[in-house]
Formats: structure tokens, C-alpha cells, sequence
């Protein structure tokens, strides 16, 4: 079966991985991308974009509308995507989004509305195969080794903090790992936030440089060991196989799925 698939953000770096990963796949259709700058025009035709004769669309409506896609895949930031999901929802087509920042009250809301048009969402705060499993065998650990911290990297860019990997990754472990507060019981901050966020006792540290992707390490402390699980992304194609997986999934799942880790056992 053909998928039709939008993309939201093609310009980006995400979006123009996105792009092309979709033109290789013989089972996917590029029917339109949502541009925020470029309207009425054929891709080849705008800045940026790759050389496609494929519609671009300012107006998410009118491109659901016209297009009747089955998929959005959105790849921008985290309000747009927050926006672009309940409107695709809406309008009956299943989301995939890469962006991150969502509260507990958005994924309830949206989780809601998923039930409601009976359709399958999927939000990935990370597409590469490599860091899913990282927050899985991090999940693991964390049976064994309670006392935590998870150093986050990313490139200067990223709008959120911590990133969304970081954060599911704690809420992963914090399923198996009962709350606690780590370090010395009269630790101080001679700086405020020397010791990074802190989310049931673990302590979460993000560095935004530039020449960064995204990288993460998941630090475990024990009697006389630690253990230190890493996943690097070294460039944006690694994302791509995750993005593959979640369209196909999303066309087979009923209601909001949030993260990856749910596909991989």
C-alpha cells in the first residue's frame, strides 16, 4: 500500500533528510510539505528545498484538505509541531512528530483526541534505533543501579532543554528506580544549577555547542564501579530509519504512542 506523507519543515536539516529518505522508500508518496516562508509554489521552485515537483503549502488546513495525505510527518519546533499534531488529528491524518517539549497535560489532551477520531499518533522525542535502545538498556540498569545522572549534548540550535531523550529516558528509569536524592545529604551550589536539573533525584545536564548532533550518556554509580552507556548521532541520516519505522507503524497503531521505545522489544 502507497502512504502519502506531508512534510512539515522541509527546509530544516531534519526536513531535507526527510525528504529524501521518502523519495527512496518504493511504499512512500511525497504528496506536499508545510513551509512557513514558501506558499503556492512547486518545491524546485523555493530556496532551500529540495529540486521536487511537489506542492508547498503555508496553510496546514488547506494542505490536509487538498492533498488528503495519510501521514504528517513534522520536523520543526515545538509549538508548531504541538499545533501541526492536533490539527492533523482534526483532519483525520496520523501524525508523526519529531519535536519535542510536551507536557504531561499535552500528551493527555492529545492521547484524548487520538482516542476520539480513533486514528494512531506517535510522538518521538528521538527517531535513531541506537538511542531507543540506550533508554531501554538505561531502564535495565537502573533495576540494578539506582544513583544516576544523564548528560545530554546537542547543537547550539536546539530550541528545548533538556532535550526530550533525556527526559524520557528519566521517566523510563524512574518506572523502575524509587525516588531518591543523590549526592551528600548537605551538598550546596556555590553556582546555581551546578549540578543541572533534577527530576525525582537525578541529576539531568544539557551542553548546546555548536559541531554537536545529538549525543547522550547515561552515567550509573555503584560500590566501587560505575557503568557509562552512550549513544552518539554523528549526523542527521542516523535519525532516518526511525522516521521510516514510525510511519509505518503510525498507520497500524490506534491512538498516541509517545516514544519509539514501545516498537522495540
Amino acid at each position: 500500500m502507497m502512504i502519502k506523507i506531508i512534510v512539515a519543515g522541509p527546509r530544516g536539516n531534519m526536513g531535507k533528510e526527510a525528504v529524501s529518505m521518502i523519495e527512496r522508500e518504493a511504499d512512500f508518496e511525497l504528496s506536499a510539505v508545510v513551509d512557513r516562508k514558501y506558499d503556492g509554489i512547486m518545491m524546485k521552485e523555493a530556496e532551500g528545498m529540495a529540486s521536487l515537483q511537489v506542492p508547498v503549502y503555508k496553510d496546514i488546513d488547506k494542505c490536509m484538505k487538498e492533498v488528503n495525505p495519510d501521514v504528517l510527518v513534522d520536523l520543526t519546533n515545538p509549538e508548531t509541531g504541538k499545533m501541526h499534531l492536533r490539527k492533523a488529528l482534526e483532519h483525520g491524518v496520523r501524525p508523526v512528530v519529531g519535536t519535542t517539549g510536551f507536557t504531561d497535560d499535552d500528551i493527555r489532551g492529545l492521547t484524548s483526541l487520538a482516542e476520539e477520531k480513533q486514528i494512531g499518533a506517535i510522538i518521538a522525542p528521538n527517531f535513531a534505533i541506537g538511542a531507543i535502545l540506550l533508554m531501554k538498556l538505561s531502564k535495565m540498569a537502573a533495576k540494578h543501579m539506582d544513583d544516576v545522572e544523564i548528560i545530554e549534548q546537542h547543537h547550539d540550535k536546539k530550541l528545548d532543554a533538556p532535550s526530550g531523550t533525556a527526559m524520557k529516558t528519566a521517566q523510563l528509569i524512574s518506572e523502575v528506580r524509587d525516588e531518591k536524592k543523590q549526592g551528600h545529604p548537605q551538598e550546596e551550589e556555590a553556582w546555581a544549577h551546578a549540578r543541572g536539573a533534577e527530576y525525582e533525584g537525578m541529576r539531568i545536564h544539557s551542553v548546546r555547542l555548536p559541531g554537536k548532533v545529538a549525543h547522550q550518556e547515561v552515567i550509573f554509580g555503584g560500590e566501587g564501579q560505575t557503568l557509562t552507556l552512550r549513544h552518539d548521532s554523528l549526523n542527521r541520516t542516523s535519525f532516518m530509519p526511525g522516521v521510516k519505522m514510525a510511519v509505518e507503524k503510525v498507520m497500524k497503531t490506534t491512538g498516541l504512542v509517545y516514544g519509539l521505545d514501545q516498537y522495540i522489544d
